[in-house]
């Protein structure tokens, strides 16, 4: 069985879709990664700043050699405070590029999902489970691009929601942001998106 005349001008612009949508995907996936690399050591510099602001806090400069110094814990601790202000502000910087990936790939999923429901009546069953050794059916793509573009939402959200609670004069809150971004990683949703990008490898090379 073959998808039916009327539904072939439809199959062939969702496919046009379908693969600007993978390719979208792919390099804002790249994207992603690169600034969540950045994160880390920004995220590893917040927790050590805490702690030495901790550390400051814990000391009696009255009682050491220092003390000839009167004004230095408070020139200590400015500096702590700007530099963690520093590294916040990059952070956000970090989050402005995450929420584009978010955006970019929401978008691009939204379009081509108004463009299949615009084209439902002329698409029979057939047309959308179809599927062959290079071509994945339009209903399997469209549901991996739908499980791809809730993981960077919600993923999006998460950090988003972590770094709104960050403030730096909270050092429990600065020490343990490390582990906490840390926990918020999913491979496993990763894997699965690189693994979807591998199956529709052929497809989104082929025109």
């Amino acid at each position: 069985m073959k998808t039916s005349e009327m539904s072939k001008p439809a199959v062939t612009s969702l496919h046009q879709a379908l693969r600007k949508s993978f390719q979208t995907l792919e390099s804002n996936q790249t994207v992603w990664k690169s600034v969540l690399a950045d994160c880390s050591p920004l995220m590893g510099s917040l927790g050590n700043l805490a702690e030495q602001s901790r550390a400051l806090s814990n000391v009696q400069i009255s009682n050491t050699p220092l003390r000839d110094f009167p004004d230095l814990e408070e020139r200590l601790r400015f500096k702590l405070s700007q530099a963690t202000d520093t590294v916040l502000g990059k952070l956000n910087e970090k989050t402005s590029s995450l929420q584009s990936v978010r955006d970019s790939i929401s978008n691009q999923v939204s379009a081509v999902f108004q463009l299949y429901e615009q084209n439902t009546d002329s698409l029979d069953l057939l047309a959308v489970t179809e599927r062959s050794a290079t071509v994945p059916s339009v209903s399997d793509m469209l549901e991996w691009l739908q499980d791809a573009e809730r993981h960077y939402r919600q993923q999006f959200l998460r950090r988003k929601t972590l770094l709104l609670t960050l403030r730096a004069d909270d050092l429990s809150l600065l020490e343990s942001a490390p582990k906490r971004w840390k926990s918020l990683e999913c491979p496993g949703a990763e894997d699965h998106i690189t693994d979807t990008l591998c199956k529709v490898s052929f497809f989104t090379e082929s025109q």
